[in-house]
Protein backbone atom coordinates (compact mmCIF):
# COMPACT_ATOMS: atom_id res chain seq x y z
CA UNK A 1 0.00 0.00 0.00
CA UNK A 2 2.72 2.24 1.18
CA UNK A 3 4.55 1.74 -2.18
CA UNK A 4 1.43 2.46 -4.35
CA UNK A 5 0.76 5.52 -2.23
CA UNK A 6 4.33 6.60 -3.61
CA UNK A 7 4.17 5.27 -6.84
CA UNK A 8 0.87 7.57 -7.14
CA UNK A 9 1.88 10.98 -5.06
CA UNK A 10 4.83 10.32 -8.32
CA UNK A 11 2.36 9.95 -11.11
CA UNK A 12 0.34 12.99 -9.89
CA UNK A 13 3.80 15.27 -9.45
CA UNK A 14 4.49 14.02 -13.00
CA UNK A 15 1.16 15.30 -14.29
CA UNK A 16 1.04 18.53 -12.21
CA UNK A 17 4.37 19.82 -13.97
CA UNK A 18 3.14 18.71 -17.44
CA UNK A 19 0.09 20.54 -16.87
CA UNK A 20 2.59 23.61 -15.78
CA UNK A 21 4.50 23.67 -19.03
CA UNK A 22 1.67 22.56 -21.15
CA UNK A 23 0.51 26.72 -20.04
CA UNK A 24 3.29 28.40 -20.45
CA UNK A 25 2.23 28.86 -23.83
CA UNK A 26 -1.00 29.25 -23.01
CA UNK A 27 -0.10 31.71 -20.62
CA UNK A 28 2.19 33.70 -23.25
CA UNK A 29 -1.04 33.71 -25.90
CA UNK A 30 -3.42 35.40 -22.92
CA UNK A 31 -0.78 37.96 -22.56
CA UNK A 32 -0.20 38.78 -26.00
CA UNK A 33 -3.87 39.37 -26.49
CA UNK A 34 -4.58 41.36 -23.51
CA UNK A 35 -1.89 43.49 -24.42
CA UNK A 36 -2.90 44.14 -27.65
CA UNK A 37 -6.58 44.61 -26.40
CA UNK A 38 -5.32 47.30 -23.90
CA UNK A 39 -3.26 48.78 -26.72
CA UNK A 40 -6.37 49.02 -29.19
CA UNK A 41 -8.13 50.38 -26.05
CA UNK A 42 -5.84 53.33 -25.94
CA UNK A 43 -6.28 53.88 -29.64
CA UNK A 44 -9.66 53.86 -29.38
CA UNK A 45 -9.82 56.16 -26.43
CA UNK A 46 -7.05 57.96 -28.56
CA UNK A 47 -9.70 58.67 -31.69
CA UNK A 48 -12.46 59.67 -29.64
CA UNK A 49 -10.36 62.40 -27.90
CA UNK A 50 -9.35 63.40 -31.61
CA UNK A 51 -13.05 64.34 -32.39
CA UNK A 52 -13.68 68.08 -33.26
CA UNK A 53 -9.50 68.67 -33.41
CA UNK A 54 -7.86 68.84 -36.53
CA UNK A 55 -6.01 66.08 -36.23
CA UNK A 56 -3.09 66.66 -38.87
CA UNK A 57 -2.48 69.70 -36.61
CA UNK A 58 -2.27 67.45 -33.69
CA UNK A 59 0.08 64.89 -35.79
CA UNK A 60 2.00 67.50 -36.53
CA UNK A 61 2.35 68.40 -32.92
CA UNK A 62 3.48 65.28 -31.74
CA UNK A 63 5.98 64.90 -34.53
CA UNK A 64 7.27 67.99 -33.27
CA UNK A 65 7.45 66.49 -29.88
CA UNK A 66 9.38 63.33 -30.58
CA UNK A 67 11.53 65.26 -32.88
CA UNK A 68 10.47 63.69 -36.15
CA UNK A 69 12.20 65.17 -39.13
CA UNK A 70 9.84 67.86 -40.24
CA UNK A 71 10.60 66.70 -44.11
CA UNK A 72 10.48 63.05 -43.78
CA UNK A 73 8.36 62.06 -46.84
CA UNK A 74 6.81 59.23 -44.62
CA UNK A 75 5.37 61.89 -42.43
CA UNK A 76 4.40 64.29 -45.13
CA UNK A 77 2.06 61.32 -46.01
CA UNK A 78 0.57 60.38 -42.73
CA UNK A 79 -0.13 64.06 -42.31
CA UNK A 80 -2.09 64.13 -45.82
CA UNK A 81 -4.16 61.31 -45.02
CA UNK A 82 -4.93 62.98 -41.80
CA UNK A 83 -6.27 65.95 -43.19
CA UNK A 84 -9.03 64.14 -44.67
CA UNK A 85 -10.55 62.46 -41.42
CA UNK A 86 -13.19 63.44 -40.04
CA UNK A 87 -15.28 63.24 -36.85
CA UNK A 88 -17.57 61.02 -38.70
CA UNK A 89 -14.67 58.51 -39.64
CA UNK A 90 -13.07 58.89 -35.96
CA UNK A 91 -15.90 57.72 -34.43
CA UNK A 92 -15.62 54.46 -36.95
CA UNK A 93 -12.40 53.91 -35.98
CA UNK A 94 -13.07 53.90 -32.17
CA UNK A 95 -15.94 51.85 -32.57
CA UNK A 96 -14.46 49.54 -34.40
CA UNK A 97 -11.14 49.37 -32.17
CA UNK A 98 -13.33 49.04 -29.30
CA UNK A 99 -14.83 46.35 -30.89
CA UNK A 100 -12.31 44.18 -31.38
CA UNK A 101 -10.24 45.16 -28.14
CA UNK A 102 -13.07 43.88 -26.28
CA UNK A 103 -13.16 40.37 -28.56
CA UNK A 104 -8.73 40.71 -27.59
CA UNK A 105 -9.43 41.42 -23.85
CA UNK A 106 -12.28 38.42 -23.64
CA UNK A 107 -9.95 36.18 -25.34
CA UNK A 108 -6.51 36.97 -22.95
CA UNK A 109 -9.11 37.06 -19.78
CA UNK A 110 -10.57 33.78 -20.68
CA UNK A 111 -7.09 32.50 -21.40
CA UNK A 112 -5.23 33.60 -18.51
CA UNK A 113 -8.12 31.52 -16.21
CA UNK A 114 -7.41 28.72 -18.25
CA UNK A 115 -11.48 28.48 -19.60
CA UNK A 116 -11.85 25.84 -22.10
CA UNK A 117 -14.55 28.35 -24.04
CA UNK A 118 -11.31 30.80 -24.49
CA UNK A 119 -9.40 28.12 -26.36
CA UNK A 120 -12.26 27.94 -28.65
CA UNK A 121 -13.14 31.07 -28.79
CA UNK A 122 -9.39 32.46 -29.56
CA UNK A 123 -9.06 29.56 -32.15
CA UNK A 124 -12.11 31.02 -34.02
CA UNK A 125 -11.48 34.73 -33.60
CA UNK A 126 -7.93 34.30 -34.28
CA UNK A 127 -8.44 31.97 -37.43
CA UNK A 128 -11.32 34.08 -39.09
CA UNK A 129 -8.48 37.08 -39.51
CA UNK A 130 -5.95 34.85 -41.31
CA UNK A 131 -7.76 35.05 -44.73
CA UNK A 132 -7.84 38.97 -44.60
CA UNK A 133 -4.35 38.82 -43.13
CA UNK A 134 -3.08 37.18 -46.39
CA UNK A 135 -4.47 39.26 -48.54
CA UNK A 136 -3.48 42.72 -47.07
CA UNK A 137 0.46 40.30 -47.23
CA UNK A 138 -0.27 39.93 -50.79
CA UNK A 139 -1.34 43.65 -51.52
CA UNK A 140 1.73 44.56 -49.82
CA UNK A 141 4.57 42.28 -48.32
CA UNK A 142 6.45 43.87 -45.44
CA UNK A 143 7.89 42.11 -42.43
CA UNK A 144 5.73 43.12 -39.95
CA UNK A 145 2.51 41.79 -42.13
CA UNK A 146 4.33 38.32 -42.09
CA UNK A 147 5.31 37.88 -38.51
CA UNK A 148 1.76 38.82 -37.64
CA UNK A 149 0.54 36.27 -39.82
CA UNK A 150 2.78 33.90 -38.53
CA UNK A 151 2.05 34.89 -34.94
CA UNK A 152 -1.59 34.02 -35.75
CA UNK A 153 -0.92 30.60 -37.48
CA UNK A 154 1.00 29.33 -34.44
CA UNK A 155 -1.85 30.65 -31.71
CA UNK A 156 -4.28 28.68 -33.59
CA UNK A 157 -2.05 25.90 -34.37
CA UNK A 158 -1.07 25.37 -31.17
CA UNK A 159 -4.48 26.20 -29.49
CA UNK A 160 -6.13 23.02 -31.67
CA UNK A 161 -3.21 21.04 -30.51
CA UNK A 162 -3.24 21.67 -26.68
CA UNK A 163 -7.23 20.74 -27.68
CA UNK A 164 -6.99 17.48 -29.21
CA UNK A 165 -4.63 16.62 -26.74
CA UNK A 166 -7.24 17.43 -23.88
CA UNK A 167 -9.61 15.63 -25.42
CA UNK A 168 -7.65 12.62 -26.12
CA UNK A 169 -6.96 12.23 -22.66
CA UNK A 170 -10.10 12.74 -21.88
Amino acid sequence: MVATKVTGERENEGKASEGRHRDWGLLIIAIFKLFKGVLLLIVGIGALSLIHKDVAETAAHWADIFRVDPSNRHLHSLLLKLNVVDARRLEEISAGTFFYSALLLTEGTGLLLRKRWAEYFTIIVTASFIPMEIYELVRRLTFTRVLLLGVNIAIVWYLVNRLRRHDNHS
